[in-house]
């Protein structure tokens, strides 16, 4: 660790402090509520409608902690009222955001196993090297950390929440494409941000892919790819010969079968099914980047994305269920959701129990 890096003090990883695994249990989910009339231009009611649905089913599970301006907040809750949200499982932050990708602009939250004390690290945050407006959602974690009475590391070092997928056991699964990107990052070394990785997170090994999904705003985020579902078993995307990124999701997955964790177990990587490309009309891209692999973990459930493609859909979700047995497995359509570039694990942030 540089001595700059933490300049007030010890870094995460010298106080004790990990990045836990999703499917550990949660005290509650955060949510950036979508409220900017630039994004989902033509079908935001839809969009809205869908976004609602999975916002409920986060509430009927654990409470649920919406980032939203408080004049937003009476719409808000009538809208989840109807969609059947336990309005006793939720709280609003009055957090002004520009869009709505909670898992990229919100706390990355740790957790010192020893003492119990949650903690957040406060990556740097440029949406995605600068594609669109930032200032108020790099914001959020300070905001947050307010609310909290919560430690917050301010880590100088641009990346998302959607690029970090852990085993919960001191392995980071990430791509180079995100992490090494001078968008992001301007003459940045893999040792560098392995370094940083490590001790931003507390974690041992970082494993390396090179590259994402076509058409993916967020130049290849891990949570779009392969999902750890234990400490050393990953789901991993597969597609068809005919899709637009088979090369990229195939040497992907051959470099997970190569790979081993932080406590040198060699890697089980199960191939997920990925949706058919979705190529919208008239849009502001040509094709989106579908994946099944944008599923999020709560107490009790997965929340599953769907694309209006019912086989692929039943055969990744049988999949879930296997990795989950003791979880319920909720579908959600999110085709709507998906025109403004991700789904439900790019909507949402888990804060550790």
């Amino acid at each position: 660790m540089t001595d700059s890096l933490f300049p007030d003090g010890k870094s995460p990883r010298e106080l004790g402090y990990t990045f836990p695994a999703e499917w550990s249990r949660q005290s509650c989910v955060y949510l950036s509520w979508p409220v900017n009339p630039e994004t989902w231009t033509g079908c935001f009611d839809s969009m809205e409608s869908a976004y609602s649905d999975f916002a409920a089913a986060i509430s009927q599970h654990e409470l649920l902690r919406i980032a939203v301006s408080a004049d937003h907040n009476e719409r808000i809750a009538a809208l989840l009222a109807e969609h059947g949200a336990q309005l006793e499982q939720i709280e609003f932050f009055d957090i002004a955001t520009n869009d709505a990708w909670c898992r990229d602009h919100g706390p990355v939250f740790l957790k010192n196993p020893q003492t119990g004390k949650i903690a957040m690290a406060d990556f740097q945050y440029n949406a995605w090297g600068g594609k669109f407006t930032w200032e108020l959602d790099n914001a959020v974690p300070a905001q947050i950390a307010r609310y909290l009475h919560c430690r917050r590391f301010t880590v100088p070092f641009t990346c998302e929440g959607g690029a970090l997928e852990t085993n919960g056991s001191g392995t980071l699964l990430t791509t180079r494409s995100v992490m090494l990107n001078p968008n992001r990052n301007a003459g940045m070394t893999e040792s560098k941000a392995q370094q940083i990785l490590c001790d931003s997170l507390g974690m041992r090994k970082i494993l390396w892919l090179d590259s994402g999904l076509p058409g993916d705003d967020t130049d290849g985020h891990i949570d779009t790819l392969a999902r750890f579902v234990n400490a050393n078993t990953v789901l991993a995307a597969k597609v068809k010969k005919n899709h637009p990124g088979f090369e990229a999701v195939e040497n992907n997955f051959k470099a997970l079968q190569n790979m081993r964790n932080a406590d040198g177990e060699k890697l089980e990587v199960i191939p997920l099914p990925m949706p058919d490309p979705v190529c919208p009309d008239r849009w502001r891209t040509d094709i989106l980047p579908a994946t099944y692999a944008n599923y999020l973990l709560i107490n009790g459930a997965v929340l599953f994305p769907t694309y209006r493609q019912d086989e692929s859909a039943i055969e990744a979700m049988a999949l879930l269920h296997q990795a989950f047995p003791s979880r319920e497995i909720i579908p959600i359509d999110c085709y709507d959701i998906l025109l403004e570039g991700g789904a439900l694990h790019c909507l949402s942030q888990q804060q550790p129990a």
